[in-house]
C-alpha cells in the first residue's frame, strides 16, 4: 500500500473539502489515488445525503450578486436542515463560491448551474459532497436571474433574504436600492398587472365574487336578527349560539331562531350579478394594488405608486424583471 503523506491528505482536503480523517481513508482505500479517493468521499456524500432524503432543509444561506457590466443579476440559495450549519463559515463561503460560478458562466438555470465545473467535480457534486462533511441533507434550493440595462443586489442582513431588480436604464443607486428594499419588503408577485398569470387572476375573481355574495347574504341576515332583537354576534356560530345560553346571552327560543332566519336568508337571497361584478372588480384591482411591484404603495411615502416614484425621477424608468428568495419571508 502506498504511504499516505500529511501533504497528500491536506491536497485531497483542499479539494473536496472533506474531514482530514475521512480524506486520509480515502486516500488509503484507493492506495493514493487522487481520483479514486474523491469518488469514495463523493459517494460517501451520496449515502449520506441518501439516508437523509426524507428531510426538509428550510435553512440555509441566500446571496446575490452582479455582473461587472452591471447588465445581470444572480441570486442563489443553498439549503441544509439546521441553522448551525446555515451560519457555518464554511457553508457561508461555498454559498458565496457557487454564485461566484454562477456569476462567471452567466447561469441560466438551475440545472445548468449544478453541472458547472467547481474545482474537481462540478456544483452539484460539490454539494453532495458538503452534505457528506455536515451530516445534514443539503440542496441549492434556488437560483434566479434578472437582466436589463442596469440591474441591482439587495442582500439583507442575515444571508437569508434577496432582491434582485432590473430596469430599463441606467439609474441612481439610492433609487435602486429603494426599489430592492421595497421588493424584499412587500413580496409583490409580479412586476405590473400583465405579469399575473390568468390561472390566478380568475382565481381571485371567483373569491372575490363569492366573498361578495357571502358579505351582502350576511347585511341581511344581521338586519333580520336585529329586527327580531337578537344580537348577530351572539348567534355568529353554532358553537356561539349554544355558549351564549349557557350564558343566558340569549334564550334558546332566540337561537333556534337564529339559525332558522339564518338558513331562510341565505336561501332566499338573491344578489344582483352586477353588483357582484362590480364589487369584485374592485377586489381584484386592489389585489393588484397588493401584489404587483409597480402598483403599490411606496414604503417611503405611501401617498404614491412604485409607478409614480419612478417616473418622479425619470419619466421613463422603469422596472423591467425582478427576482426575490426568502428562507422565511
Amino acid at each position: 500500500m502506498a504511504e499516505i503523506k500529511a501533504s497528500d491528505v491536506k491536497k485531497l482536503r483542499d479539494l473536496t473539502g472533506a474531514g482530514m480523517m475521512d480524506c486520509k481513508k480515502a486516500l488509503a482505500e484507493s492506495n493514493g489515488d487522487f481520483d479514486a479517493a474523491i469518488d469514495i468521499l463523493r459517494k460517501k456524500g451520496q449515502k449520506v445525503a441518501s439516508k437523509r432524503a426524507d428531510r426538509e432543509a428550510k435553512e440555509g444561506c441566500v446571496l446575490g450578486a452582479v455582473s461587472a457590466d452591471n447588465k445581470n443579476a444572480y441570486v442563489v440559495a443553498l439549503n441544509c436542515e439546521t441553522d448551525f450549519v446555515a451560519k457555518n463559515a464554511d457553508f457561508v463561503k461555498l454559498t458565496q463560491e457557487i454564485l461566484d460560478v454562477a456569476v462567471k458562466a452567466d447561469a441560466a438555470d438551475l440545472e445548468a448551474l449544478k453541472a458547472l465545473p467547481y474545482g474537481a467535480s462540478t456544483v452539484g457534486e460539490e454539494i453532495i459532497q458538503f452534505s457528506g462533511k455536515t451530516g445534514e441533507k443539503m440542496e441549492l434550493g434556488y437560483f434566479g436571474k434578472v437582466s436589463g440595462e442596469s440591474t441591482i443586489i439587495y442582500n439583507h442582513m442575515g444571508n437569508r433574504l434577496t432582491a434582485a431588480i432590473a430596469f430599463n436604464k441606467a439609474v441612481d443607486a439610492a433609487v435602486a436600492k429603494n426599489i430592492a428594499m421595497q421588493v424584499a419588503a412587500m413580496a409583490p408577485i409580479a412586476v405590473d398587472k400583465d405579469g399575473i398569470s390568468e390561472e390566478i387572476i380568475a382565481k381571485e375573481i371567483e373569491v372575490a365574487k363569492e366573498k361578495t355574495v357571502q358579505e351582502q347574504i350576511q347585511k341581511k341576515v344581521e338586519a333580520a336578527l336585529k329586527k327580531e332583537g337578537i344580537n348577530p354576534a351572539h348567534v355568529d356560530s353554532d358553537d356561539h349560539i349554544a355558549s351564549n345560553i349557557t350564558k343566558g346571552w340569549i334564550t334558546e327560543e332566540q337561537g333556534k331562531l337564529a339559525k332558522e332566519i339564518k338558513e331562510k336568508v341565505a336561501a332566499e337571497t338573491v344578489v344582483p350579478a352586477q353588483m357582484v361584478e362590480n364589487i369584485a372588480k374592485g377586489r381584484l384591482n386592489k389585489f393588484y394594488e397588493e401584489v404587483t411591484l409597480l402598483n403599490q404603495k411606496f414604503e417611503q411615502d405611501n401617498k404614491i405608486t412604485i409607478r409614480e416614484y419612478l417616473k418622479s425621477v425619470d419619466k421613463e424608468l422603469t422596472v423591467t424583471d425582478f427576482k426575490r428568495f426568502g428562507l422565511g419571508y
